[in-house]
């Protein structure tokens, strides 16, 4: 009865935490979902249940010709869509290079990797400015995407590098012994099998943009190429700006896409967690 009794007590326990963190998570998203609805332009006045609940917020963002809501997530879905298509390959490659082949510098290579996690971007943001302006990137998507596809690398190449060194090498040297190349083995064995790893980078760094301010706020000067985060803040910025409603839904919209990029690779999110399991 005992250790049934402190089973129970544990059980209930870890939901309580749960439900504890669940609250924290949902509140604010409910807020921000009720301000969006909310009539007006200000927070004072704003209910978690709306007496009136409203659309026009959403409308304005798209009908209106003040609105350049469109432009900004036409500017922040290309940028995204460039940004997981080049890391998802560059991150593959690299991993695949120090996870299959023994060269000279390759222990010191993945330490760098480890290294460079441990400073915060913002500490080479000067840098990144004065290179893209040398370059004349500077105010640019490709200068933005640059700096996105490369500054995400040594993270997830350590990653991708983790997953593909659980894959056997007899599979490598099967295919091998029957006259593939390392091109091959890259494409049809290694890449098959990382999917799961390579869905997670791709999702990743399709969210990056969406989430990011400080880096487009650097690089990006004319308004006509402002990414979502950078042209909201536009509405809360000024001085006597009071846009909080129009804000909120505005946000909210971010979730659509990268809610769409989840349910398109769900399937193999999903399969490398089976995977986990059967490994472990």
């Amino acid at each position: 009865m005992g250790r049934t009794l402190r089973s129970r007590l544990e059980v209930s326990g870890i939901y309580l935490i749960v439900l504890v963190l669940f609250a924290v998570i949902l509140y604010p998203l409910l807020w921000a979902v009720s301000i969006s609805l909310n009539p007006g332009s200000t927070l004072f006045s704003a209910k978690l249940i709306p007496d009136n609940l409203t659309l026009d917020h959403y409308r304005w963002l798209f009908a209106d010709p003040l609105s350049e809501y469109g432009l900004w997530y036409k500017n922040t879905l290309i940028v995204a869509s460039f940004n997981a298509l080049i890391s998802v390959s560059l991150v593959s490659m690299l991993a695949f290079v120090f996870s299959r082949f023994r060269f000279a510098g390759r222990k010191h290579g993945i330490y760098t990797f480890l290294l460079l996690q441990m400073f915060p971007v913002l500490m080479g943001m000067v840098a990144i400015y004065l290179l893209l302006n040398l370059v004349n990137l500077l105010d640019t998507f490709a200068g933005l995407i640059l700096i996105y596809s490369i500054g995400g690398l040594p993270m997830n190449v350590f990653l991708v590098k983790g997953y593909l060194d659980t894959i056997p090498r007899d599979l490598d040297e099967s295919a091998t012994m029957d006259g593939a190349g390392h091109l091959t083995v890259f494409f049809r064995i290694l890449m098959p099998l990382a999917r799961p790893i390579l869905a997670v980078v791709a999702l990743f760094t399709f969210m990056a943009p969406f989430m990011d301010f400080l880096t487009p706020r650097i690089i990006l000067r004319s308004p006509e190429k402002y990414t979502l985060a950078l042209g909201l803040y536009n509405f809360i910025n000024d001085k006597f700006s009071n846009n909080f409603t129009i804000f909120a839904a505005g946000t909210i919209l971010i979730a659509v896409p990268i809610a769409t990029v989840f349910l398109l690779l769900q399937r193999f999110l999903i399969s490398g967690l089976a995977d986990g399991a059967t490994k472990g």
